[in-house]
């Protein structure tokens, strides 16, 4: 049995009108549905109403739309019997009982999909009911994750252990349709009469695995991504990359579930709602922004304001005179005290110490200090007043 390829590409309204009966996607399903049974539709020119469940049987002679963005996949006791991810019309023959029925294109999937179709092909002649089901190709959007308590990582631009809370949501894909329903996908959900398998139910426990297996990378995919030297070390970036920090995600879910390979499933992008550092983590953030601000070029304009604001404070409590003191080196706060010589043999006095001699500060260069006043004149970091008066200090005015 197999697929005949009736057309390929978009779905057109004049050929789906020719079709009085076809199989085809439900309506009204949710943004998160991944899997569900096709149901067949009576066109009538557009005015059928033939819209309820199918009774999950393909009969010869079928006629089957698989619209842009979806795959079908036939089903017979839990294996594969048919693959078709290509968009177009296909009509449905058990005339050719060993004829494989694999339409696979696009480059979205992922390389591993013929290889799945030779592990899960059923050939042969099937003996009990031909299910039909669709699996989408599409991003899959709003699947959410949150952390209750703090995750920790290693940040190497922190040099420190750092924590957060944090909560978002990712898009997947479903990149191997056999490996995902062969391997992940509940047994109910592809039985007769399935339900819709939704990512965002509630009741889906196997959604809910994966929402557990997200949380539980979460600390890895930081500690991916704040380390890669080619994002320069910044947790700041995270919220603004969405694509960079889902490859950092998707890999530590690999590593650790291993989605991809046996699962079939990808992460493709991440939004991240917010990002609540721990007390210690926001504390050692100001610490190296300030650091941060204080380097490079930075660092001297700094030191000349830091400068001016001392000029302004002497010339306000008392002019040339708390200006002479300013500026003075390390060299003003005395020399250093002579070593005492041995003693002699016992009985004799030490011999008188002579008393420590202070040195002498070192004299500055009066035209330095002037032009360095004027640099900072001219910058606008003090006023003329203050220039008249540190200049008398220095020439001792």
């Amino acid at each position: 049995m197999g697929f005949i390829q009736a057309f390929k590409g978009a779905l057109g309204g004049m050929l789906a009108d020719q079709w009085k009966d076809f199989l085809t996607v439900p309506d009204g399903l949710p943004q998160t549905a991944a899997l569900f049974p096709a149901v067949p539709r009576g066109t009538n020119a557009g005015r059928g109403s033939n819209t309820r469940g199918s009774q999950n049987v393909i009969t010869n002679g079928s006629k089957i739309i698989v619209p842009q963005g979806y795959g079908l996949i036939t089903v017979v006791d839990g294996r594969a019997t048919g693959l078709i991810t290509e968009a177009g019309g296909y009509e449905f023959t058990d005339q050719s009982p060993d004829a494989q029925s694999v339409f696979a294109g696009g480059d979205l999937l992922a390389s591993t999909v013929g290889m799945s179709w030779e592990r899960f092909k059923f050939g042969g002649r099937p003996s009990s009911q031909q299910l039909a089901f669709y699996v989408s190709l599409k991003e899959i959007p709003d699947n959410r994750f949150g952390t209750q308590s703090e995750i920790y990582w290693d940040d190497a631009y922190l040099n420190a252990q750092v924590g957060a809370i944090t909560r978002g949501s990712y898009t997947l894909r479903i990149i191997d349709p056999l490996l995902f329903v062969h391997n992940f996908v509940p047994a109910s959900f592809i039985s007769a009469n399935a339900p819709v398998f939704d990512f965002s139910d509630v009741d889906n426990q196997a959604g809910s695995q994966l929402f557990q297996e997200v949380v539980g990378s979460l600390a890895a995919a930081f500690s991916r991504y704040t380390n890669d030297p080619d994002k320069g070390n910044r947790i700041s970036r995270i919220q603004g990359d969405s694509v960079g920090f889902a490859q950092s995600l998707s890999a530590a879910v690999e590593e650790n579930y291993r989605w991809s390979t046996d699962r079939g499933l990808a992460i493709v992008k991440v939004a991240l709602a917010s990002i609540e550092y721990d007390q210690q983590t926001r504390e050692l953030l100001t610490e190296v922004q300030k650091a941060d601000a204080l380097s490079g070029a930075r660092s001297g304009s700094y030191l000349n304001q830091s400068v001016a604001r001392g000029v302004q404070a002497a010339g306000e409590t008392g002019g040339g005179a708390g200006l002479a003191m300013f500026g003075a080196g390390a060299g003003a706060a005395g020399g250093l005290v002579q070593p005492t010589q041995p003693w002699g043999p016992p009985g004799q006095q030490a011999p008188q110490q002579a008393a420590p001699q202070q040195a002498a500060p070192a004299a500055e260069d009066p035209v330095a200090k002037l032009a360095q006043y004027k640099q900072m004149l001219d910058q606008g970091l003090i006023s003329a007043d203050d220039y008249e008066a540190a200049k008398k200090a220095a020439l001792g005015l």
